[in-house]
């Protein structure tokens, strides 16, 4: 039982590594902000998710999952209201 637990462990989170480097890669070669940001929020938001779901299994008790749960929560309200602001005001100066 320990062992399927890891397992789904390492594949969640090297998936959400993963979605990290895409996300990164994403940042360093798109040619504008706007797509810069649409990559680099998306695959963070996903990646995130993914490491998030890893560590769950391995979650002493429910209050450590819920604690996993809204730091992830956080992090997508976080990322999604600072990304709008970033747009906004890329989209106000004109600038690409």
């Amino acid at each position: 039982m320990n062992f399927a637990r890891d397992i789904m462990t390492l594949a969640c989170v090297s998936t959400g590594a993963f979605f990290f480097l895409a996300g990164t890669v994403g940042l360093l070669r798109f040619p504008d902000t706007l797509t810069r940001l649409h990559a680099l929020t998306k695959a963070d938001n996903l990646g995130l998710g993914f490491v998030v779901l890893g560590l769950l299994p391995q979650a002493g008790d429910l209050r450590d999952g819920l604690k996993l749960m809204s730091i992830w929560m956080f992090a997508l309200l976080a990322g999604a209201t600072v990304s709008q602001l970033i747009a906004r005001t890329v989209r106000r100066s004109g600038a690409r």
